[in-house]
Order: C-alpha cells, then structure tokens, then sequence
C-alpha cells in the first residue's frame, strides 16, 4: 500500500507557483488578447490625451480575471474572501463595460453601481468581521455602532474605488501606486499579524498588476481603463479592512487621494455650492504636473511613486514604535 507523504513545504511551494502562475498568465494574456480589447478615443481635457487615442482600453479584465484564477486555484478560499473576489469581478466588468461604451456611461450611472458594490462590501465584512477597529499609530481599539461602522466602510469603498480611477491617467501611474499600496499594507498585515490568506491574495494582485505594467510602462501598448483601475480602488479599500486599521489607508493611499480626489471635490463643491476652489490647479494633480510644472510622463510616475514609499516607509515604522 502506497503511502504519499506532504512535504513540510508544500505550502510555499504551493504559494511560489500561484505567484508565477498570475504573472505568466496575465503577460502571456495581455499579449494575446490586447487586439481585441476595445479602442481609445483619445481624452480631449486631459494632458496629452489625444496620444492615447487608438490604443487597446480595458485591459483590467485581462489582469482582474488572471488574478481571480490565480486566487481561486492557488489560495484558501473562504466564503468572505470568495465574496469580496466577486465583487471585484464585477467592479471590474462594470468598468469593461463603460470602456466598450461608444457613449462613455455618465457619472451618476457609474457612482451608484459603485455605491451598490460599497454596500455590498460592508454588509459582507460585518457579517465576518467584528465592529472594532484598531488606531495603529496610537495602539489604541475602538468600538464603532454597526450601523455607523457600515456607513463609514461604504465611504471608504466609494472613495477609494473613485480616487484610484481618477488617478488613472499617465502611463503606469495608477498601477505603480497601487502596488505600493497594497504591499505596504501587506507589510502591515505582516506586522498585525492578520492573517495570511489575504495577505496571499495582496501578493497575486501586485503580480498581475506588473503583468500588466509589462505592456503598460511610457510608452505604452495598452491601457487599463476603468476595468482596471475601479478594481484596484476596490480591492485596496478591502485590504486596508482586513487589517483591522482602516484609518491607515489615508496615508498609504495619500498620493492616490490627492491626485484623484482633489478633483472629484472640487468638482462637487463646484457642481451643488458654487464654491471655487484650487482656481490654478488642474485636476487630476498629474496633469498639474505635466502641463504646468513641465515634468514628463516618467518623472511623473516615479516622483509620485517615491513620494508614497516613503510615507509606506513611515507608516510601518510607526505602528512598530
């Protein structure tokens, strides 16, 4: 009688394949299907738009589904973590679908499917989840009412998913900052001790969104569209959660939050109060950037992209203090 015996190391064996399996998959798809994507009309108000017209849009379905994949044949999968890859699913497919648009859909059509996915979001970690939350900067727990708890985590999902959107204009900017994003607060998963099973799925996210990257740096051959960057807010917004320190997501996500919601506020101060605000500042900040700083698409991205390391950097330094 035969008797297999589990290597010890089967887990990181297990953990080293799902890892190669979603960058593989997501290069080898991106490359494949790029062609079919749907194409860009260009963005007539935003900083050389007009070079963007022609090229493949939407390639967040390409890297969300390798990393649905990547989750479901490679980590533990749980009911709460099954739900949170389908609502990433369908943020995703909402985007595909505004971006396979000839008419692009109008923003209180896509503002309430968001709110729709950020209910949905707070009703499933409050059933897993309890209403506590820790402020880790200060090592200090504090109990919110569900009801209000539930509010605030609809806020946040909304925010995120539409900041990280809005940031979504310079070749490989949205990406790049979402994966330091991410992998800071898989750092602080790490130092919370929370958990690896999302911690895991923080991981093939990063992965495939570096597949992506692969086509996506200046210049580049595709763009992700809103199939791609509604995913991102939604799924940092569901990480930040899991660590139990939501609060945390403000400086982790800070470049994100001032480069894509400093317009969305000024918009809506402008649109219901007739309040002016940021008169010489362009919106989203990376157009600012370009147009009126002079800084091309590349220091763009690395200049933001440092800017957020280092308050990663000092956020993990300061919850270990």
């Amino acid at each position: 009688m035969l008797h297999f015996v589990i290597p010890e190391n089967y887990g990181s064996l297990l953990a080293l394949a799902g890892i190669i399996f979603a960058f593989a998959v997501t290069v080898a798809a991106t490359a494949k299907l790029a062609d079919m994507l749907p194409k860009d009309g260009g963005r007539e108000f935003a900083h050389d738009g007009k070079l963007s017209a022609g090229k493949p849009r939407g390639a967040g379905i390409i890297f969300v589904l390798a990393f649905a994949a990547a989750s479901y044949l490679f980590a533990p999968m749980k009911p709460e973590t099954a739900i949170y890859l389908i609502l990433t699913i369908i943020c995703m497919i909402t985007g595909f679908l505004d971006d396979s648009s000839k008419m692009p859909w109008g923003e209180y059509k896509k503002g309430f499917l968001d709110l729709c996915v950020a209910a949905l979001v707070a009703m499933t970690f409050l059933k897993y989840n309890p209403n506590t939350i820790e402020l880790a900067l200060f090592h200090v727990q504090v109990t919110i009412p569900p009801v209000l708890f539930a509010v605030l985590i609809v806020i946040l999902v909304w925010g995120s998913v539409n900041v990280t959107n809005c940031s979504d204009g310079v070749d490989g900017l949205s990406g790049t900052l979402t994966i330091i994003t991410i992998m800071a607060i898989y750092v602080i998963d790490q130092i919370l001790d929370k958990g690896q099973d999302f911690s895991f799925l923080i991981l093939l996210f990063a992965v495939c969104i570096l597949g992506y990257l692969w086509y996506n740096a200046t210049p580049s051959r595709l763009m992700m569209g809103d199939a791609g960057s509604r995913a991102m807010g939604l799924f940092i917004s569901i990480a930040i959660l899991k660590t139990g320190s939501p609060l945390l997501y403000i400086p982790v996500a800070l470049v994100l939050i001032l480069d894509g919601g400093l317009g969305l506020v000024k918009v809506a101060l402008l649109r219901f109060f007739k309040i002016r605000i940021l008169k010489n500042t362009r919106t989203p900040l990376h157009d600012h950037v370009r147009k009126v700083w002079g800084w091309s698409n590349t220091q763009t991205v690395f200049r933001f992209a440092i800017i957020q390391i280092i308050l990663a950097v000092a956020v993990i330094y300061g919850i270990q203090v």
